[in-house]
């Protein structure tokens, strides 16, 4: 270490020599006001000279050739612009851009694994910005999520949730839900709960790519994917700490601390959270994520960056509540022992190389080991008579799965001088050994009271197998700028999904499935365009295609008896975005038919229990229309309405019950809101310098609770107030207070309202909750 401490300071000393032998030379770096991060392609310029330069991955830019004048002008997407007077000594610019009050198409980077302009890619992609995260106080990812367009993250708890995006409400594996663009669990163990695997205190912004991103990203990216991007080392030393808590038993701890030494720059930071005597019986949880992030700069070319989380959940997992005990309000709890602990690690290592400014090439190699443990509430169920109706007994499972992921991403970028067009090659491999095991339990029962009060477990086993993953893929995207308003790009994506499957079940215990090799591939092509209309506005068109192969769990439970083929979908999109009223107002819009042939659903056994399994759906379409509206009518004022109206039908699907063919063709599927929307004002008044108030309004339409659409949830509105306070006096700076109120009518509502043939029952959403916090942040100022 101590080496690496010596090169670069030597390094420092011969760069700011070189420095001083040029007397004009205008040199600085960039950083985002809220974060404290670097800014790369920052436009830096000398008004009326034609001189100017961007800045590089790490924020720094440099004019070595710049003339006598002392003015500056620094621009950036999303960015309100300054122009800076230079010190007339010489030292180096520290620049902190505000995000502005109307983001227009800003950066990206989920779109192509590349930063780009938001309007260079043809999909529908929305980002979380800073700002947003910073103005929303979220204790919880759906808070951040349910603002984006065609996006409703179902929020059961605990930091559990289910995922509608261009889907019904659902728990099936049609999400990719990525760490800086690597999958954050392997393909065939999805988890619709992944996202508490996710550490919010070590994420700087989320991207949401809608519709199969397949070009790039591959299968399970059905609905969208979903990128968090971690927080990168300050140039400067930050450090953070704040608190928070509700009425209702929550607190939490986050802190950070992040900075640069010569090459070297480091990232450190997480929470632990806690819930004890919640609104909701049965629902203490804890909680500890943890992010550290280390950035190496080899040479001037060549970067090196490591990273890890570490993930612990430990909670217990009440149930869903009938209808009597939701409409009294009654949370309670009818049972005293299900639970799930989580532990998830995730470590990678990236090499980025830029051969030339048109070239470039990273790889990254990563590793996962995660372990799931859980006596769920969903896997409990009551036997009863076939003749009779009659109650006979009650049971259910403990089960475990742990796996471990051995993987790398690699990618070439390479900006070509024939018809200036841009090439992406890459290729990922992912081998993730798993085990899974569920034992059978006898649950205990008092009828008259509905309650569970305890088990027995057996020691006899349901399963217990292991499995050989193997995803390997590769990948292609060509784009090129066909006139000057018209670019295109193409792509194309094969992969390989393999499951080596060995039961370890004695064959007395209960049914064995023999030892099988599965293979699941697709070709996936895409197509799509954006064309510049001027200004601040342009339209976009794509086709996509994606697949998703039966997850293990499926294919492999006892409880399985389906056979079950890959899913595949044909994407068709098209949209636009605007910029009005100098540009006080921007507009979204995003027009999608997805279909899709052999989809994956989960059904009811109809064995007299409340169990399920999963089948292929004949053919299914889902179709829609999602948009986004800003607008700032004045710089204190932000207005912004998010929402998607939608509708999602079986084309041809029916299913063997009761003894006879039931057709559903024609029919909505079920958990399909038809209107998801999501609105919010901000005012930031001048006049007390460091205050916000926000107002939200999230609705959720009606939607059918089971297939045949005989029973239907009407939705409901909410409304949430959040206040916040920066002190501004120069010895507080960094100083924050806030109060956030999520349900502020108190409503009775539901996140999620499920029918069986034994009545609906519903995941209730808390009463009015006021969560008041503090936080103080250091941001060491330029050294002079």
């Amino acid at each position: 270490m101590k080496s690496i401490f010596m090169a670069a300071g030597l390094s420092l000393a011969s760069l700011v020599n070189a420095y001083a032998q040029q007397p004009n030379a205008l040199r600085g770096t960039i950083l985002d006001a809220q974060t404290q991060q670097p800014l790369p392609g920052v436009s830096v310029g000398v008004p009326g000279t034609g001189l100017g330069t961007t800045t590089d991955a790490a924020g720094h830019f440099a004019l070595p050739n710049a003339p006598a004048t002392r003015e500056v002008t620094v621009s950036f997407i999303g960015y309100n612009a300054q122009n800076l007077r230079v010190p007339a000594d010489g030292r180096a610019l520290t620049v902190r851009l505000e995000a502005a009050p109307v983001t227009l198409q800003g950066v990206v980077v989920s779109a192509s694994r590349e930063q780009e302009k938001r309007t260079e890619a043809p999909v529908a992609i929305s980002t979380v910005s800073p700002q947003l995260m910073a103005d929303t106080k979220a204790t919880a990812p759906y808070q951040l999520l349910n603002k984006v367009a065609g996006v409703y993250m179902v929020d059961l708890g605990s930091e559990q949730h289910m995922m509608a995006i261009r889907q019904p409400i659902t728990t099936n594996a049609v999400y990719l839900y990525l760490e800086d663009g690597l999958p954050i669990r392997p393909i065939g163990i999805f988890n619709h709960n992944a996202l508490y695997e996710i550490n919010q205190n070590g994420v700087r912004s989320i991207e949401v790519v809608k519709g199969p991103a397949s070009s790039l990203y591959g299968s399970n990216a059905i609905g969208g994917a979903v990128n968090f991007l971690t927080r990168q080392p300050t140039p400067l030393p930050t450090a953070g700490v704040s608190v928070q808590g509700d009425g209702f038993g929550y607190r939490r701890l986050d802190a950070s601390a992040s900075g640069t030494v010569g090459k070297l720059g480091v990232f450190v930071g997480g929470y632990a959270a806690r819930q004890r005597g919640g609104w909701q019986d049965y629902t203490d949880f804890s909680k500890e994520s943890w992010t550290a992030r280390a950035d190496y700069a080899l040479t001037a070319k060549t970067r090196l960056i490591g990273a890890g989380t570490y993930n612990y959940l430990s909670t217990q997992t009440p149930g869903s509540l009938d209808s009597a005990h939701f409409y009294s309000r009654r949370y309670q709890s009818n049972n005293r022992f299900t639970n799930r602990v989580v532990t998830a690690v995730r470590s990678s290592l990236r090499l980025e190389h830029d051969w030339s400014a048109a070239q470039q090439t990273a790889f990254t190699g990563f590793y996962r080991s995660n372990s799931t443990g859980q006596l769920p509430s969903y896997y409990i169920g009551d036997v009863y008579d076939k003749a009779t109706g009659a109650y006979q007994s009650s049971n259910g499972q403990v089960n475990n799965q742990s796996f471990r992921s051995y993987g790398a991403l690699a990618q070439h970028r390479a900006d070509l001088d024939f018809l200036h067009a841009r090439l992406i090659v890459g290729g990922y491999f992912d081998y993730s050994p798993s085990t899974y095991f569920a034992r059978y339990l006898d649950i205990q029962k008092d009828q008259t009271n509905n309650f569970y009060t305890g088990f027995t477990d057996t020691g006899r086993y349901l399963d217990n197998y292991r499995i050989d993953l193997y995803n390997e893929a590769a990948y292609a995207q060509y784009e090129v700028p066909a006139t000057e308003a018209l670019r295109i790009v193409g792509g194309l994506r094969y992969d390989r999904v393999q499951y080596k499957f060995t039961n370890d079940l004695s064959g007395s215990q209960t049914t064995k499935k023999a030892a099988q090799d599965n293979v699941y591939n697709l070709v996936a092509p895409k197509l799509g365009l954006t064309y510049a209309l001027g200004p601040n506005r342009g339209l976009y068109a794509n086709f996509s295609t994606g697949f998703e192969p039966p997850e293990t769990g499926s294919l492999y439970s006892s409880r399985q008896k389906a056979e079950l083929t890959q899913a595949n979908f044909n994407n068709y999109e098209a949209g636009g975005w605007v910029a009005l009223l100098d540009r006080k107002v921007y507009l979204d819009l995003s027009l999608y038919q997805m279909d899709g042939r052999n989809e994956i659903i989960s059904v009811g056994l109809n064995d007299n229990t409340n169990n399920t399994q999963y089948v292929n759906a004949g053919a299914t379409r889902h179709r829609g229309v999602e948009y986004a509206l800003t607008y700032a009518p004045v710089s204190e004022v932000n207005f912004r309405l998010s929402g998607t109206n939608a509708r999602h039908t079986f084309l041809a699907y029916s299913e063997f019950a009761q003894g006879r063919d039931k057709d559903y063709s024609g029919n909505r599927m079920s958990n399909a809101p038809d209107w998801i929307a999501n609105g919010e004002v901000f005012y930031k008044p001048r006049f007390v310098p460091g205050a916000r108030l926000g107002l939200e309004w999230q609705h959720i339409g009606s939607y059918f609770t089971n297939t045949a659409n005989t029973k239907a949830y009407a939705g409901y509105d909410l409304f949430n107030l959040r206040l916040g306070y920066r002190l501004p006096q120069t010895a507080l700076r960094g100083l924050e207070v806030w109060a956030n109120v999520v349900n502020l009518s108190n409503q009775l509502y539901a996140v999620n309202a499920t029918t069986t043939q034994y009545g609906t029952t519903y995941s209730a959403a808390a009463p009015r909750t006021v969560t008041l916090g503090a936080g103080y942040t250091f941001a060491a100022k330029a050294r002079e």
